[in-house]
């Protein structure tokens, strides 16, 4: 099929590549003149594991074609999926000025029946004003579909190619049987096509998004009681985990989700809940929650050094809101550090992948590292906000011998705790006791 995907972030951009990778021609349209050039001369924009392989292979096989414009890209494409930012208002609310903008210029340009596709997250009824926005310029047949994404950052390649299932919001037979047709190579071990009216498929995405959030909110929930307690939530994860009407996913406790989808999302349906005359008071818990989880280290912090840290120096492993992406959006550690220059200390960071995007947004307020072992240099803790399989196990030798002190602060819980007390480490984690070793100051 000739398929035309307008925007090239994430989103569409694994998009686009995956369907040309099933023999689909596929041409991405983005405003973004230096963006596409790079694309186009096989320059990757994003980093997601698995994807640049395709994206070359595609490329050079030209079933993957780049172009800033909108007539081109379009004019022979059966199915045009919209992957659009949908930035958040200060409200909570998904600003649809992009999708609709290009809906409306779609509308000066179709001439003859297509399949126009909101992928994007957008809210509850948004397929309908692209209707609108499409047939005040354009009078012929055409259909708009809610066919929302379930990308994970850092296995999203996986999740395109082999969805637990595929949603597609439509009443038409007509699209309903391409759309059938496009993603059956994706699901031929069985996972479903699931068909669905417009407004369900919208609210989909939404109510998958802010339930998986809950799950990590009502754990950091229950570490903050094992801490109060004497719990281990570790045990407490295993033991509820086991359990199949809960399982074992999204119950590791932390410092917090972040990223591009759970606070926009959360958010956003939540505000959605409130235009519909409802007050969903679960999310408003979630979003508390998690507010608050991300600076739950700062109080250890600060009693591990009597309650001053100005001055002091901090190693921070990870900037990036979860391993194996370079996306930054919304993520723990800028909150952490934030708090910690606020308080006078200086912050020494490493990620494996996304330093550029935090120079780009923090700039010089903080220092960084060549690697992981550099920004440890005189530091006088390390703090773990990231849980990149580099950091779970490190050379402590080198961690001893570059540290002022034997001090580690884990907002992803990479170590087990008595291993660390053996290696004469003060440890503090979330939900867990403090290792603290015998000669500890």
């Amino acid at each position: 099929m000739k398929i035309a995907v307008v925007g090239t972030g994430y989103v569409g951009l694994v998009t686009g590549t995956c369907f040309a990778e099933t023999g689909n021609d596929v041409i991405c349209v983005d405003i973004d003149k230096a963006k596409v050039d790079k694309l186009s001369n096989g320059q990757i924009t994003i980093y997601e594991p698995g994807l640049e392989k395709l994206f070359l292979r595609n490329l050079r096989e030209e079933r993957l074609l780049f172009t800033t414009s909108l007539e081109d890209g379009v004019k022979d494409a059966a199915i045009i999926f919209l992957a659009l930012p949908t930035p958040q208002g200060e409200d909570g609310s998904a600003d649809l000025k992009y999708v609709l903008g290009v809906a409306d210029h779609l509308g000066r340009l179709l001439k003859s029946y297509k399949i126009i596709i909101d992928k994007s997250t957008v809210p509850v009824g948004t397929s309908d004003k692209v209707h609108k926005a499409i047939s005040a310029n354009y009078k012929g047949e055409f259909d708009v579909v809610s066919n929302p994404e379930f990308l994970r950052e850092g296995v999203a390649v996986d999740d395109f190619m082999k969805p637990d299932r595929v949603v597609i919001g439509t009443d038409s037979d007509r699209a309903r049987k391409i759309l059938n047709d496009l993603y059956s190579p994706f699901v031929r071990q069985g996972n479903p096509i699931i068909f669905m009216d417009e407004k369900s498929a919208e609210l989909t995405k939404y109510a998958a998004n802010s339930f998986l959030a809950t799950k990590i909110s009502f754990m950091n929930e229950i570490a903050q009681l094992c801490e109060r307690m004497g719990a281990d939530v570790d045990m407490v994860r295993k033991g509820i985990g086991g359990d199949e009407r809960i399982g074992r996913r999204f119950l590791f406790p932390g410092i917090g989700y972040g990223g591009s989808c759970f606070p926009k999302d959360v958010k956003a349906l939540a505000r959605s809940s409130k235009e519909a005359g409802y007050n969903f008071r679960i999310l408003d818990a979630v979003m508390d929650v998690n507010e608050n989880q991300k600076l739950h280290l700062l109080p250890k912090i600060k009693k591990y050094f009597n309650g001053d840290i100005k001055g002091k120096k901090f190693a921070l492993w990870g900037l990036a809101f979860k391993p194996n992406t370079d996306d930054i959006r919304e993520a723990p550690a800028l909150y952490m550090i934030d708090a910690l220059l606020a308080e006078g200390a200086t912050v020494h960071a490493f990620d494996p992948e996304a330093m550029n995007n935090a120079k780009m947004q923090i700039g010089d307020k903080i220092l960084y590292g060549e690697n992981q072992y550099e920004c440890l240099d005189g530091a006088d803790a390390l703090i773990i906000s990231t849980e990149w399989n580099e950091f779970r196990t490190p050379n402590f030798l080198k961690i001893v011998t570059a540290l002022k002190h034997k001090v580690i602060f884990d907002g992803r819980n990479l170590f087990e705790n008595a291993a660390i007390r053996e290696l004469g480490f003060y440890y503090e984690s979330i939900g867990r006791s403090p290792a603290i070793p015998a000669h500890s100051k």
